[in-house]
């Protein structure tokens, strides 16, 4: 898409993000609450978060925020969660740069593990596997029929296959409603 540009969002784009957040997900208004919840949770610290904007207008945002595995907490960890693109702007690849661009920084900063409850064959074009098949569990459990969605990318290192166990995630996503795909 041209002249498409992402960059770090700021607490003083609040507004923005959550009318991005309101747009793209209509029919689940818990979505922008809980983007401000983690955006003010001292637990989901630090998040990524990042709009993009064609031309000025803000058409897409994601946010990544902490989170720890209970059996390797030094490992730098983050869960992605939500990712919304405005509904006129979708189905042109404001999602992807928004993702590819979020996992470079994530990289560049040395986290190790980037964690989605998402569909499963959009997340897999960025190399998110199957986290419960790697021995990953999500922070409340996942509906067999869904378990394909809760996924897990490796950034910096071949960790995978060295640690396992439950991801525990911020205060703010800590709340079974989040975890329904």
């Amino acid at each position: 898409m041209q002249n498409l540009s992402i960059k770090e969002a700021y607490s003083e784009q609040l507004d923005t993000i959550l009318q991005v957040e309101q747009a793209a997900f209509t029919s689940d208004v818990t979505i922008s609450t809980l983007v401000s919840e983690l955006l003010t949770d001292p637990t989901a610290q630090p998040t990524l978060s990042l709009l993009a904007f064609q031309e000025k207008q803000a058409v897409g945002h994601i946010l990544f925020s902490k989170a720890q595995l209970d059996s390797a907490p030094a490992v730098p960890t983050v869960i992605l969660a939500p990712l919304a693109v405005l509904p006129s702007f979708q189905n042109q690849g404001i999602g992807r740069q928004l993702v590819q661009t979020g996992l470079q920084m994530l990289t560049d900063s040395k986290v190790a593990l980037v964690f989605v409850l998402g569909y499963p064959a959009y997340y897999a074009r960025f190399g998110f596997q199957t986290a419960s098949l790697l021995g990953f569990t999500a922070s409340y459990p996942i509906l067999d029929k869904n378990i394909d969605a809760w996924r897990v990318k490796n950034l910096n290192s071949n960790i995978i296959g060295k640690v396992s166990g439950k991801v525990l995630c911020a205060n703010a996503l800590d709340k079974p409603e989040y975890w329904i795909e």
